[in-house]
């Protein structure tokens, strides 16, 4: 039973962590708060039951390479929302006080909410994962010391392993990735030394929205349920996990989301399921008296 629930938090965890990358890249570029980057989240889990729909439309969703493009093709065309979002709703407000940008982003969420609720309807949408998949591989599973670990939980924890590892070796090993951390250090001294901030600032909405995007086909694929609303809540316990791991930064992010998935599965399932999304606030309000700044972030230098 204890290793199950440890299960089921890496799976949980893995997806509310790839949210946290996007709440965390941001903010370390242009410390403000993205809160329309769970909206992006919603939609590429509905961008996800589209490709599908299209796909088995043309006969093509038996393919073996099927699963890689739904998730490519929702990461696509979330990375092109967000580059949008940031053109439209927050370059504008760049150099302006900060809480304009802030009154923005809540703007941006719930016209996206809307948006998707007048288009896609405000009733659930079901994802046909054995439209994707054998019906061996969605029901099977592996044994693991007397616990079941499925075939789906070890797709969603290796597709977001992966993914979190290219970013982080991006962001470590690549002229664009210095660039991205240069600009997150000091945006006039890199402007100086040649960076294209504004393509810098552009592309972490675009790598951030990307991974959401990712996020949001995994989940679908787990609960095969989608709503206009899974945005607001998952949004705000990722966010929570940026927090708790250190808001700005990569590794932080990607902790905070494991311990908060860990959180909600194992108090789930030894204490209350009634109160799963009370446990994130929880550890939250922990980690703040405790360590501020986060459990990998730096004390902010006032001087």
């Amino acid at each position: 039973m204890l290793f199950q629930q440890f299960l089921n938090g890496l799976t949980l965890g893995s997806i509310y962590a790839l949210i946290a990358l996007g709440y965390t890249m941001v903010y370390g570029v242009l410390e403000f708060i993205n809160f329309a980057h769970g909206e992006i989240y919603m939609i590429g889990a509905y961008l996800a039951i589209i490709a599908l729909g299209l796909l088995s439309q043309w006969g093509l969703n038996t393919l073996t390479l099927a699963p890689l493009i739904v998730i490519l093709f929702a990461m696509i065309y979330a990375a092109a929302f967000g580059a949008t979002i940031e053109k439209i709703a927050y370059k504008p407000l760049r150099n302006a006080p900060r809480l304009s940008p802030l009154i923005s982003a809540l703007g941006v969420s719930i016209f996206l909410q809307n948006f998707v609720m007048l288009t896609q309807g405000a009733r659930d949408k079901v994802f046909h994962r054995d439209l994707l998949f054998s019906q061996k591989f969605t029901q099977g599973g592996i044994s693991l010391l007397s616990c079941r670990l499925s075939y789906i939980q070890l797709l969603i924890i290796s597709t977001a392993l992966v993914l979190m590892l290219g970013l982080t070796l991006f962001v470590n090993r690549t002229r664009l990735g210095k660039a991205m951390r240069a600009v997150a250090q000091d945006q006039k001294m890199a402007k100086l030394c040649g960076i294209d901030v504004d393509f810098i600032i552009r592309l972490t909405f675009i790598i951030g929205s990307a991974l959401a995007a990712a996020a949001g086909v995994l989940v679908a694929l787990y609960y095969g349920l989608v709503n206009f609303y899974i945005g607001y809540v998952a949004g705000l316990k990722a966010f929570i996990a940026a927090v708790v791991g250190g808001i700005g930064s990569v590794p932080g992010a990607m902790l905070g989301g494991l311990l908060l998935g860990m959180a909600e599965s194992f108090g789930a399932g030894y204490l209350s399921a009634q109160y799963k999304d009370v446990y994130a606030f929880v550890i939250l309000i922990i980690v703040l008296l405790v360590r501020p700044q986060g459990i990998l972030g730096k004390k902010a230098d006032r001087s």
